[in-house]
């Protein structure tokens, strides 16, 4: 099967794949265009895109697809047009699971360094602002025994529920759509907006789509805490940027985290200058390990499809 991955992978999982199929390996950082999803689906059997390719209804209907299935490179999907591929009979996986841990650090990364003002501080020691240690010194929330707040409780949201309640004694409340029974940690199931007035730290943990789509808008900023702060690990557009921003400059959040954007790689200058912000390059699963178990899972859903079995992690 000739199989196109859309980026470079690790060493090792460049080594597994052109091992299993006739593969090439797009030496590129940006993701497909339409019109080049387009071209792959008509030219490959096989293609392993990930965050950005823009596998649209149109990509589909362009021409009556070769390629038998789309092996993605990520847990979210939001950027395949899951119906047109339904519909055009080529299947559509991802690698759910082997992203959870590392994400799940990474909101913790970014709730320590945003609440402790942390890139704040690295940046005044670089810029040789410091001028030493007193009591009142860039004070931020202590954030042992605080409330968090996570919206979205599947396994990146237990991950993180569970890392906040065992290292730092949080409470946890969560909100989800079904109903969520047998955690083995202490959690209470809210409406989203008990959650948002009672919560330190909000955390949206949940897939991409039009279902989440600023899922975080103006009034739930504005049912938010003063003072709290909010962590953004899921995908950019669950938070409506423009009204993050808008609650930033008037005071009503206390600050906010952020590893994905609304228009990635796009960040808005808004956001950049301000030191109640931190900001990470997406690197939620940003661990070589990780990526090549990614790309390894991608692989063997690939090969099933290839052998004729059912791959383990068939989203369409």
């Amino acid at each position: 099967m000739r199989l196109l991955v859309t980026r470079r992978m690790t060493p090792a999982a460049e080594a597994a794949i052109a091992e299993a199929f006739d593969a090439t390996f797009r030496d590129s950082t940006v993701p497909l265009t339409e019109a080049e999803a387009a071209a792959a689906l008509s030219a490959q059997d096989a293609i392993m895109p990930t965050l950005g390719d823009r596998f649209t209804a149109a990509a589909f209907a362009a021409a009556p697809p070769r390629a038998r299935v789309l092996a993605n490179f990520g847990a979210g999907y939001n950027h395949i047009d899951v119906d047109a591929a339904r519909a055009a009979g080529v299947i559509v996986t991802n690698t759910p699971g082997v992203v959870t841990e590392a994400t799940a650090d990474l909101a913790l990364t970014l709730i320590l360094m945003t609440a402790r003002r942390a890139g704040e501080g690295e940046r005044l020691v670089r810029a040789g602002r410091w001028t030493g240690w007193h009591p009142t010194q860039m004070l931020g929330m202590h954030v042992t025994g605080r409330t968090v707040g996570i919206v979205g409780m599947g396994r990146i949201g237990q991950a993180i529920a569970r890392r906040c309640h065992a290292g730092f004694g949080m409470e946890v409340l969560f909100h989800n759509r079904s109903t969520v029974e047998g955690l083995p940690f202490p959690a209470r199931q809210v409406p989203l907006a008990e959650l948002l007035g009672a919560a330190d730290i909000v955390v949206p943990a949940v897939p991409g789509g039009a279902a989440t789509h600023h899922l975080i808008g103006a009034p739930e900023l504005a049912a938010m805490r003063p003072g709290a702060i909010l962590i953004n690990i899921a995908r950019g557009d669950v938070v409506d940027e423009a009204a993050l921003i808008a609650a930033l400059e008037a005071g009503r959040i206390g600050g906010a985290g952020l590893d994905v954007y609304e228009r990635e790689p796009e960040v808005p200058a808004a956001l950049t200058r301000r030191e109640d912000v931190v900001l990470l390059p997406h690197l939620g699963t940003a661990a070589e390990a990780v990526r090549t178990d990614m790309a390894l899972r991608a692989l063997a859903n690939l090969t099933a499809v290839r052998d004729g079995a059912v791959p383990r992690d068939r989203v369409a």
